[in-house]
């Protein structure tokens, strides 16, 4: 009967530290990132809506999933689907432009029309919450590592699905998951 008892002690210990325990991790839409204009964007914005996060670079091999993301989030925004690019130059310095660049980039090249945070860190001590929360829930395969890595969202902001970079956003398991997420929703 000791060890329960020890172990709410010490996982309340834990999290008066700050450290994230799964457990109690919450969900996405407690998070807030800045679009690529400088406006607010609070995940809870999306409540109810199935999100594709991504973690986008400009100059990367896998850029052209671009079109892809672009496509997918056609194909399902009407069903609840937002994908949501987060531009980062945490990978070989693959986005090292300023938010006005990948912006015009992204419009320019790729037709983007999915919205599009600041650029931000997604990995290691200065990843954005929403990263460093993704990888407490989701271990190690919710954690970026490379550029078009993939989490899925679900209307009530938890971590559904992960998929790594060479995935591309309209494969049959990432529309699939998608389309069990906006089904589950209502």
């Amino acid at each position: 009967m000791r060890a329960p008892a020890l172990t709410l002690i010490s996982a309340m210990a834990l999290a008066s530290t700050g450290t994230v325990l799964a457990a109690d991790a919450g969900n996405a839409h407690q998070f807030n990132f800045v679009s690529i204009d400088g406006k607010p964007m609070p995940l809870s914005e999306f409540k109810g809506k199935t999100v594709l996060v991504v973690n986008t670079a400009s100059q990367c091999g896998f850029t052209p999933q671009y079109s892809a993301l672009e496509a997918v989030y056609k194909k399902y925004k009407d069903k609840g689907l937002i994908v949501l690019g987060v531009p980062s130059n945490d990978f070989g310095g693959q986005e090292p432009g300023s938010n006005a660049e990948i912006k015009k980039f992204c419009e320019g090249n790729y037709d983007v029309d999915f919205p599009l945070t600041t650029k931000y860190d997604v990995k290691g001590d200065e990843a954005h919450p929403f990263y460093k929360w993704a990888a407490a829930v989701g271990g190690t395969p919710a954690v970026p590592a490379w550029n078009f890595h993939k989490l899925l969202i679900d209307g009530n902001g938890n971590l559904v699905a992960e998929f790594p970079t060479k995935t591309k956003p309209d494969a049959p398991d990432v529309e699939k998951a998608i389309e069990a997420s906006l089904a589950a929703k209502g």
